[in-house]
């Protein structure tokens, strides 16, 4: 079985242990928050899509392009502003909210996974305890406790709503405009996501070595300074100092590939999302040249 499949296995293993935090049983109460995020969620996405065309509607009023839209007419420029406001207000609202229904259900995962990990621990050997590494292992436990957060966001939160709303903006584009655009706007969000998987994948990586060295660095920490008096005892506060040292030069080499594998992740992301921006861009401000659409239709595409 090669690595990445290994990994991929592991992955799917660590996302099955988690989900049961989102929907345990006996608890209706985290069952109904979980209903009313992703009910928060949705709406969020439907009012964020929906945005634009109130900034289109505007922008032809002001410039005479209503076409004589009986609803465009009564509400008047002014008018579509203050919805375009009020609309792109509720979507942070609805964001918000969900986050704030949310953070109880996260919370108690991380509660409830934390009491688990300790009981484990106590359950563990005498052996293992004697021969233990207390920094390395408070470390794991910490890095781990917090991932189980994000994993939650993450399965909730992130991936069935940006699904969600790229189907919705892929329509939009077909419906509105043409096919044309449609395919563009398809093949930036395959671009898109085939790039930000491989560079994850190169960067879980790096993620790994990093933590490794922060782990060796908090043990040797921690474990010299809770056998303080041994090394007090054999005047070895040089050495200790030296070791720790050594594990932070390993901790900062790999911090900094983090980091520039996150500027590269970001660029690349950027790039590819700019292009197609700018792609549906002159095709919208060719439309507009040949008076297939207005202005505000121009704009709705950057909005």
């Amino acid at each position: 079985m090669s690595d990445k499949t290994t990994e991929r296995s592991s992955n799917i293993r660590t996302l099955r242990r988690v989900a049961p935090y989102l929907w345990p049983k006996g608890e209706g109460w985290v069952k109904r928050r979980v209903v009313l995020s992703l009910t928060a969620l949705l709406i969020a996405r439907l009012v964020s899509v929906s945005t634009p065309f109130f900034y289109k509607a505007a922008v032809d009023s002001l410039g005479g392009e209503t076409r004589g839209e009986a609803w465009l007419l009564a509400i008047g420029a002014i008018g579509l502003t203050v919805a375009y406001g009020v609309a792109r207000l509720s979507a942070v609202g609805f964001n918000e909210l969900r986050d704030a229904i949310f953070v109880r259900v996260g919370q108690r995962a991380l509660r409830k996974l934390a009491l688990e990990t300790f009981r484990h621990i106590h359950r563990l050997s005498m052996r293992y305890h004697i021969t233990r590494k207390t920094g390395g292992l408070s470390r794991i436990i910490e890095r781990g406790v917090k991932g189980v957060d994000f994993l939650l966001r993450f399965m909730l939160l992130s991936v069935g709503p940006l699904i969600l709303e790229l189907s919705l903006v892929t329509i939009i584009f077909a419906v509105v405009f043409d096919w044309r655009y449609a395919v563009v706007v398809m093949i930036t969000i395959a671009l898109y996501v085939t790039y930000t998987f491989k560079i994850t994948e190169w960067r879980v990586k790096i993620r790994r070595q990093m933590n490794e060295q922060d782990t060796d660095a908090n043990q040797k920490a921690i474990d010299s300074l809770l056998n303080f008096e041994t090394v007090k005892y054999f005047g070895a506060e040089g050495r200790e100092a030296d070791r720790y040292d050594v594990a932070m030069a390993g901790y900062e080499k790999a911090a900094v590939k983090t980091g520039q594998s996150l500027s590269a992740l970001n660029f690349g992301q950027s790039l590819i999302i700019t292009t197609g921006l700018v792609i549906v861009m002159v095709m919208a401000a060719i439309g507009v040249q040949q008076g297939i659409l207005t202005v505000g239709d121009f704009v709705m595409v950057n909005a």
